[in-house]
């Protein structure tokens, strides 16, 4: 996995760099100067998606923590770890989920409940980017009007729609963690028992069988979606391009669903800029323009990120601090 990330890593670097020797840097650094300190606005912006995701996630394991040990605060942090974990380290898109789930784990919560919420949020996510993909093609094919040059991208996009509804079956009325554990046991020995894997299996079916925070968590992915259209009409409208709230919508649709798709590519490195090129084109935003959006948008993830980064491993460095220290 480690081997696959630096690989994509090392190819999304090396489309970056053509993009950018392809286009006009000049004009790209022109766009950001005349964007200036009004883009850092950004940053305490991204609070509201961090927001949205962590109460749809606290509704999620209200369920099973009645005493509430999880508040919405320390969600709230849980969920721009993981955000930072996923953007800015070399780890496939489930690292972050991994980390949130030992971060919840803190709190003292079941592991198999809190690993039932993580892999609930991540089945509604996919399942909550289709629907929001949906809506960036019907924009885009509104505002562009052509359909022929989008039809493997439509086709490509029709023809997956089945993963996430099997995924949705499968988690429902299946036994996914048993099977996978019988899959690996022999390769991978006894790391987990086969008591814990039902355990795991019967909490996901049980979270899918709460349709009220099911729904409601969805909804406010959906939010937290549509809100990232913000960034790319205020960074727009800074550069002096200012744009509709479809084309805004369009655009981070469509290079959610680039990412999502080159997802073994570490924080989507030149997978984003390309897909911001490609539609930005044809909605009338320039190479520049869409190269210089994405800066924007990695360097938001940046001072996002990196606070987060460092309050996690602070905190991992004083749990540890107890069982360093030994008997004189």
């Amino acid at each position: 996995m480690r081997l696959t990330a630096y690989i994509g890593g090392l190819l999304g670097l090396a489309l970056l760099v053509a993009l950018v020797v392809r286009e006009d840097f000049a004009g790209v650094l022109h766009s950001l100067a005349a964007g200036g300190l009004n883009l850092l606005w950004l940053v305490p912006y991204r609070c509201v998606y961090f927001l949205a995701y962590a109460l749809g996630w606290l509704a999620l394991l209200r369920p099973v923590d009645p005493a509430r040990r999880a508040t919405l605060g320390y969600v709230f942090w849980v969920t721009s770890v993981r955000d930072a974990v996923d953007r800015l380290l070399p780890v496939a898109s489930v690292g972050g989920s991994v980390v949130g789930i030992r971060l919840m784990r803190w709190r003292s919560l079941d592991g198999p409940q809190v690993a039932a919420s993580v892999i609930v949020e991540i089945l509604l996510t996919l399942l909550v980017l289709y629907l929001f993909v949906a809506l960036g093609l019907t924009l885009l094919l509104e505002l562009h009007g052509a359909v022929a040059g989008y039809g493997r991208f439509l086709l490509a996009f029709a023809a997956s729609l089945p993963v996430p509804v099997a995924a949705l079956l499968l988690l429902r009325h299946g036994s996914l963690a048993e099977r996978v554990h019988r899959l690996l046991r022999p390769v991978l020995g006894k790391v987990a028992t086969a008591a814990e894997a039902a355990a795991l299996d019967s909490e996901v079916r049980a979270a899918l069988g709460r349709p009220r925070p099911f729904i409601f968590a969805g909804a406010l992915q959906f939010f937290a979606f549509v809100s990232g259209a913000f960034e790319v009409w205020f960074a727009l409208r800074l550069f002096g391009h200012p744009v509709g709230a479809g084309t805004a919508i369009a655009l981070e649709s469509m290079m959610q669903a680039v990412r999502h798709l080159a997802f073994m590519v570490p924080s989507g490195l030149g997978v984003q800029e390309a897909g911001l090129v490609v539609f930005g084109g044809a909605l009338g935003v320039d190479g520049e323009l869409a190269i210089a959006l994405s800066m924007v948008k990695r360097m938001r993830e940046l001072l996002c990120g990196l606070p987060s980064l460092i309050s996690w491993q602070w905190l991992e460095a004083r749990r540890l601090q107890p069982m360093l220290r030994t008997p004189s």
